[in-house]
C-alpha cells in the first residue's frame, strides 16, 4: 500500500508553449504520488504526457505554479521546488535528479560512446557504487539484455535500448522513476514482463513510480490513473488539463 504522504506533490501548475503561431497549454490541477505507488498517465498522442512528465522530472519549468514539493526521504525535510525554480537554482535541482530520480526517457537516452555495462553503471558510478553490479545483473537478465552488456547501443534493436534505458534508470535504487513510454518498442510478453518490475519495484522498495503509456491494458492494476482533456480553443490555440481518473 502507498504511503500516506506524498513523495511529490504538483498543484494548480500551467506550461504555455508557443511556436510558428500555435500555442499549447498544459493545465495540471492536482498530480501526487506516492512512496509505493504506481500512477499512469494515459492519453492520445499531443496531449502533453511528455511535457507533464518532464515537469515531473525538474527538467522543464512550469510557466506557473501554485505548488511544487518533493520528499525523497520520509523523514527528511519538504523540499520546494517552486522556491528553487524561482532562484533558478539549477545546481540544486541536478542534483535532486541524480539521486533520487531515474527517468526512463522515450527515446533511450543512452551513450553512443559507452557500452551497455558502462550506460548502465554510470549512476552507480555517480553515487560511488561503482562496484554493485548484482543489481544491474540480475536486471539485465529479467529483460533480457545480460548479452549485450559488452556491445554498444547502436548494435542494439530498439527494444533492447528501451530496456537497457530501463536498467539504467533503475540501477541506482532511486525514490521516484518516470517512464515514458517504456513499452512501446516491445512484443506483449516483454511489456508485461516491464510492468512487472516496475510493480515490484514499488511493492518491494516503496519506490514511487509514474508510467506515461498509451496501452490502457497495461496499466489495469495501477494505484491511480491520470488522464487528459484537450479543448480546441481556436485555430492556433489548444488546451489540455491532466486529471486523476474516477
Amino acid at each position: 500500500m502507498p504511503d500516506n504522504h506524498p513523495l511529490l506533490l504538483l498543484q494548480t501548475a500551467v506550461k504555455r508553449r508557443e511556436q510558428a503561431g500555435s500555442v499549447f497549454q498544459l493545465s495540471v490541477p492536482d498530480f501526487a504520488v506516492h512512496p509505493g505507488e504506481i500512477v499512469a498517465v494515459v492519453g492520445d498522442s499531443g496531449c502533453g504526457k511528455s511535457t507533464l512528465l518532464d515537469m515531473l522530472a525538474l527538467v522543464m519549468r512550469p510557466t506557473s505554479v501554485g505548488r511544487f514539493a518533493i520528499q525523497p526521504d520520509p523523514a527528511g525535510a519538504v523540499v520546494d521546488v517552486r522556491r528553487l525554480w524561482e532562484r533558478g537554482d539549477e545546481t540544486y535541482l541536478a542534483g535532486l535528479r541524480r539521486h533520487y530520480f531515474g527517468y526512463v526517457l522515450q527515446t533511450g537516452g543512452l551513450l553512443s560512446f559507452l557500452t551497455i555495462r558502462e550506460n548502465v553503471t554510470l549512476p552507480l558510478r555517480l553515487h560511488g557504487q561503482g562496484g554493485n553490479m548484482e543489481r544491474v545483473e540480475a536486471l539485465a537478465d529479467r529483460l533480457g539484455v545480460a548479452q549485450c552488456l559488452d556491445r554498444y547501443p547502436d548494435s542494439l534493436s530498439i527494444g533492447q535500448r528501451q530496456r537497457v534505458a530501463i536498467i539504467r534508470a533503475l540501477a541506482h535504487d532511486p525514490a521516484l522513476v518516470l517512464a515514458d513510454e517504456p513499452t512501446a518498442a516491445v512484443d506483449k510478453p516483454r511489456a508485461r514482463l516491464i510492468m512487472d518490475e516496475l510493480h515490484a519495484l514499488a511493492r518491494e522498495n516503496r519506490t514511487a513510480v509514474v508510467v506515461v503509456t498509451h496501452d490502457m491494458d497495461l496499466v489495469a492494476n495501477v494505484d491511480a490513473r491520470f488522464v487528459f482533456e484537450l479543448e480546441q480553443v481556436s485555430d492556433q490555440e489548444i488546451h489540455s488539463r491532466c486529471l486523476e481518473a474516477v
